[in-house]
């Protein structure tokens, strides 16, 4: 195999430009529906954290109808499941590779579940694209949750006193006052969220999604060349980053605009 860079070899590439056509697609659709998915959980997850669901709240109360300060009641009085489950799972997702959850989702979870064999397109297989995109979901939804948590509690709280003394409801709070200021805040940061997932999506063509790097692999078997295809995957990766990544800085200073004073 040819380890050395000679411009001869990009000739070689040249046949096989419909499969880095196809990889940019696949890759471009699977960052945005990663993202969706990511968001949708991230946003259940962050709810979760933030709630005050305390169902043992009762056993912090003594015989006399005093709050317990101390104590293993007082401890158990304070536990919140949602909180909990929501923390364990951003913890776990954060502290374990992409790749290994990807094979955990691929081999473990769907590998018990028979996908339809159905082409997308013509050319994307859905029994390896849905994992993936489930797989990059779910991880991207643990990062996801902390940075809405974040631009949540970034509201300032007096909002929220002054929405309850207006007589709506938590809910109504929420959905009308404080998510809307806190995804503005959150909005570059999400979208910053969409430029590494397109990188880290590379990573699904170990369970054959056919992305960018499944187009490298396939030339690297045809041709036996490799430093090229990578060199093309790599101009690639950087078209779909470098221009996205300027855009959102530019709607980043433009909202930003309203805040300065």
């Amino acid at each position: 195999m040819d380890s050395f860079i000679k411009l001869s070899n990009f000739s070689k590439i040249l046949p096989y430009a419909q499969l880095f056509r196809q990889g940019m697609f696949v890759t471009v659709l699977l960052s945005l529906f990663t993202v969706v998915i990511g968001f949708c959980l991230a946003l259940i997850l962050a709810l979760m954290r933030l709630s005050n669901f305390r169902p043992l709240r009762f056993l912090g109360i003594d015989k006399n109808g005093y709050q317990r300060e101390t104590g293993v009641l007082a401890a158990i009085s304070k536990f919140n499941p949602l909180n909990f489950l929501a923390t364990a799972y951003v913890e776990i997702l954060r502290s374990t590779p992409v790749l290994v959850q990807i094979f955990i989702i691929y081999y473990g979870v769907f590998g018990m579940i028979d996908l339809p064999g159905i082409q997308l397109f013509g050319f994307i297989k859905f029994d390896r694209f849905f994992p993936g995109v489930v797989a990059l979901g779910m991880n991207s939804g643990a990062y996801l949750c902390e940075i809405i948590r974040s631009g949540v509690q970034s509201i300032d709280g007096g909002q929220t006193e002054a929405a309850r003394s207006l007589g709506l409801s938590q809910v109504q709070n929420l959905r009308y006052i404080i998510l809307p200021q806190a995804l503005k805040n959150i909005l570059p940061a999400i979208a910053n969220e969409f430029v590494v997932i397109i990188k880290e999506s590379a990573i699904t063509y170990t369970i054959g999604v056919q992305d960018i790097m499944s187009a490298v692999n396939a030339v690297k078997g045809a041709t036996f060349v490799i430093i090229e295809p990578l060199l093309v995957a790599t101009a690639i990766y950087f078209c779909l980053c470098f221009p996205t990544s300027k855009l959102i800085a530019y709607f980043e200073r433009r909202m930003s605009r309203g805040d300065k004073r």
